[in-house]
């Protein structure tokens, strides 16, 4: 009884620990994550191998103190086993303790490889998890349905699993194989060993009694070498998963907050510059932005054009810092962007992106996380919300602010694609921010909420700089002045009555899109 409460107290604690440390380990990833740059987000590589961390190390630590009690076990037992048999024969000890080495050698060996493999199945196993999500998420059901395309991922999905399958199959073959055969040479020693005491004992130089201690002893010197070998090659195995982990901590950030940053002013007073900036994306010999200089005076509106690829979103990021150029400067307020803390420049920023994201939460969550420190203040999140035209939309929810958005929880209402714009958009004017940064905002509204949104920004932009990246002319020529940028480089600048008169690539792309209006 005593021994059954024991057993099911130490499965109970291993459970809890299990738990305990995979969220520790979550939360040192999450926050690791959080610190790194925007840069290590972009590189498939990344994901390969915080996906192998998520997969194979949570476990390992809670796996390594098991096989630290069984190791302490093992060589207790060996110790106390070995004296006796040393006693008979040394070649006897010998042989007990030699046979399981090759067993050992070769798990050990194809431990090694399992750990090369999980390394390099990582994209395998990551594009099925992709073809699942495509297939059991809301954010691609819709076109997966028009285009009929599930059987289509399906197939691909266990065509990529028979992949994954065969090479798994076949590692998992060989080492037990290799393993089953590797122990009968133990079995073949034990039994040798057992002839030769009975070989001594018919000859009496060892009793009866003492045939079967030798044996009892011989057998257990053998096993528990063999737990002692299995626990060492364990070990081995648990930290080769876990150097995964400290090769994903061994990452560090290069958009760095200097050692004594200088505070951001309130107002800013000198606006942003660039002074030749050339920003190149990892393993692109094209520079993304080339070379490009130019200046936005305090307090003004101004526009970026150009087709995709032009290196406008790029532009944004290196404002706000979520990139460090290669070359150049770039400067607000009249101090290169390096000298600030980031997490406090940036929190001058009201930014929408044209790929927002439409947290799960509830819409004054959505809204307040634009100011964490405001997340209950329902009158500023109110306040936000009517700058951005979500409060109506709001106010008519179930639940109001408290209702949850999305259809991933109990209770969620999901919304239209304006209207998650505009409760993005709130997010952004939940920060009292001194520049305003939106990319493609009217990207997902009709001609009327674009209408509105941009009375509502000329209004909001006073007395803030405001940068706003647009396809759409009719939006881009509200602006004090336009740039215009082409394979990474900015070609022209001015108002839109100026580039029209200039008759250059804006006055071109304004009277395509005309056109096609007529």
């Amino acid at each position: 009884a005593a021994s059954q409460l024991l057993s099911t107290g130490a499965n109970i604690c291993q459970q809890l620990l299990q738990e305990q440390v995979s969220n520790r380990i979550q939360l040192v990833v999450m926050r690791h994550a959080n610190q790194l740059d925007l840069v290590f987000f972009e590189r498939p590589q990344f994901y390969d191998l915080i996906q192998s961390v998520q997969r194979e190390v949570m476990y390992r630590p809670v796996g390594m103190v098991q096989t630290a009690f069984g190791l302490i076990r093992s060589v207790l037992t060996f110790l106390s086993l070995l004296a006796l048999l040393l006693n008979l024969e040394w070649f006897v000890a010998a042989a007990a303790l030699l046979s399981p080495v090759p067993a050992f050698v070769s798990s050990a060996r194809y431990g090694w490889q399992g750990y090369q493999m999980m390394r390099w199945q990582s994209p395998l196993r990551r594009m099925m998890n992709y073809l699942t999500a495509l297939l059991t998420t809301d954010m691609y059901n819709k076109e997966v349905k028009l285009f009929t395309l599930g059987d289509f991922f399906i197939e691909r999905f266990s065509s990529l699993f028979q992949r994954y399958y065969a090479e798994q199959r076949g590692l998992v073959m060989r080492r037990y194989l290799a393993g089953a055969g590797w122990s009968m040479l133990t079995v073949l020693t034990n039994g040798l060993t057992f002839l030769y005491v009975a070989y001594r004992t018919l000859l009496g130089s060892i009793s009866v009694g003492g045939l079967t201690l030798y044996v009892q002893a011989a057998n257990g010197v053998s096993q528990a070498f063999t737990g002692l070998l299995g626990g060492v090659q364990s070990m081995y195995e648990h930290q080769l998963y876990l150097k995964t982990l400290f090769e994903l901590l061994d990452f560090e950030p290069s958009v760095r907050a200097p050692e004594h940053p200088i505070a951001v002013r309130r107002p800013i007073r000198e606006g942003i510059e660039f002074r030749n900036v050339t920003y190149a994306y990892e393993g692109k010999e094209q520079p993304a932005i080339k070379n490009v200089s130019f200046r936005i005076d305090k307090g003004e509106t101004v526009a970026i054009v150009g087709h995709n690829g032009a290196g406008k979103t790029t532009l944004v990021k290196l404002i706000a810092r979520l990139y460090d150029p290669q070359e150049g400067q770039v400067l607000i307020d009249g101090h290169d962007v390096r000298e600030y803390d980031p997490d406090q420049l940036r929190g001058e920023f009201g930014v929408l992106f044209q790929d927002y994201v439409p947290y799960q939460f509830t819409a004054r969550e959505n809204i307040g996380i634009g100011r964490i420190q405001q997340l209950d203040d329902v009158p500023a999140i109110s306040a936000a919300a009517n700058k951005s035209g979500a409060s109506t939309l709001i106010e008519g929810l179930p639940e109001g602010y408290e209702t949850v958005l999305g259809k991933w929880f109990d209770g969620g209402v999901n919304l239209s694609g304006g209207e998650w714009q505009k409760v993005a958009l709130g997010r952004a004017f939940m920060r009292e921010a001194q520049i305003l940064i939106l990319d493609e905002p009217s990207a997902a509204l009709d001609a009327k909420a674009e209408y509105e949104l941009f009375s509502r920004l000329q209004e909001l932009a006073h007395g803030r700089t405001a940068i706003f990246i647009s396809h759409r002319f009719s939006t881009v020529r509200r602006a004090d002045r336009i740039l215009v940028f082409e394979e990474g480089q900015l070609i022209e600048q001015g108002t839109h009555e100026e580039l029209l008169a200039l008759g250059g690539r804006y006055a071109e792309l304004f009277n395509l899109q005309a056109a096609s209006y007529r």
